[in-house]
């Protein structure tokens, strides 16, 4: 199976999905269409962290990543290679967050051996055997373990910082990626519009936050007032009404009540002032800075913690959750380490 092969079977998954959610749907698909929608009422049966809205959010974000000309520039420093086998050991926070890895292994030319998350592991077999009805040639490229990792050459991993440094100790012998806790920040300078602060509540909402390119903590002038702010994001007041979400909401206002930690709130989400950088479901948390430079100086400092950054002069509000096809995690070139293994 050739690159040409490769490219055109991942832009025909693309293809089917914007025909899902457009739906111009050809009859003779009509089985796989209704499959596709089963399977996304039956994610939320499984992780009720995947709503129907949040996992139709992800797959559409795929028809993106999977257009021809994107896929073509993206394969521009593939040549043939040495087929190996890459493991992949899923993360599960947020739906098909593992599905750019499988992608880069198999536009690479290696075999890939997927290990699944417990928290997400309806639609990528799907998407996977959809892969295969288009180009047949995929079948023998993909594999999935039960148990224990064998029989591979080299691994990609996500973890937290503790699970990272135990998966770093135990695939030490083989090529590897493992990647750490991330998250992203937002850098307000105190002139947003309205419509830029709505939008900043998608970086801030979308799947709960539970994504390391969900903002986190924001970056602050100096007596910034949050009226604005609070007014532009009441429509994500809905998220409050999701079990999970809820109950982290309920838990950490009355753990700050009764420690008498000073927060805002206003009734789905609360604002702490922290030097932390990392947030609890339902908790945003905000740094001021009085000058530039002091602001520079710590997104110098924390730079292999964040994942991206939101702002005029950053990644636009409201598109934090929707990287470009280059944006790889950790910022580490995945394709660039899988050719040359």
């Amino acid at each position: 199976m050739n690159l040409k092969q490769r490219i055109e079977g991942f832009v025909q998954i693309g293809a089917f999905l914007e025909r899902h959610f457009s739906c111009e749907t050809f009859n003779i698909e009509f089985s796989l269409h209704d499959g596709l929608n089963k399977l996304i009422e039956t994610n939320y049966t499984f992780n009720n962290w995947f709503t129907e809205e949040n996992t139709r959010k992800s797959l559409k974000n795929l028809i993106f990543l999977l257009k021809k000309d994107e896929l073509e520039s993206f394969c521009e420093p593939i040549r043939e290679i040495q087929e190996k086998t890459v493991a992949i050991i899923c993360a599960g926070n947020i739906p098909l967050v593992c599905f750019h890895d499988v992608l880069c292994v198999l536009l690479s030319g290696h075999r890939v051996l997927i290990k699944m998350s417990s928290d997400d592991k309806i639609l990528l077999p799907f998407l996977l055997k959809l892969l295969c009805y288009y180009e047949p040639k995929f079948e023998d490229k993909i594999l999935f373990s039960e148990g224990k990792l064998s029989n591979f050459d080299a691994i990609l991993a996500t973890g937290s910082n503790n699970t990272s440094n135990y998966l770093n100790y135990y695939f030490s012998k083989y090529p590897h990626i493992i990647r750490k806790s991330r998250t992203s920040l937002a850098i307000i300078e105190g002139d947003e519009t309205k419509d830029e602060l709505k939008a900043l509540g998608n970086d801030i909402f979308d799947y709960y936050g539970l994504g390391c390119r969900n903002v986190t903590k924001l970056l602050v002038p100096m007596g910034y007032s949050f009226n604005l702010f609070f007014e532009s994001i009441i429509d994500f007041g809905s998220v409050i009404n999701n079990k999970k979400y809820g109950n982290n909401y309920d838990y950490h206002r009355s753990i700050f009540l009764l420690e008498k930690v000073k927060f805002l709130d206003n009734n789905f989400l609360i604002l702490k002032e922290s030097l932390d950088l990392f947030s609890p479901v339902s908790v945003l948390l905000f740094q001021s800075f009085d000058s530039k430079n002091l602001l520079n100086q710590y997104l110098s400092d924390h730079h292999q913690k964040i994942q991206c950054i939101v702002g005029k002069k950053h990644v636009p509000f409201g598109y934090s959750q929707r990287p470009v096809i280059t944006d790889f995690a950790d910022n580490i070139n995945t394709l660039d380490f899988l050719l040359t293994l």
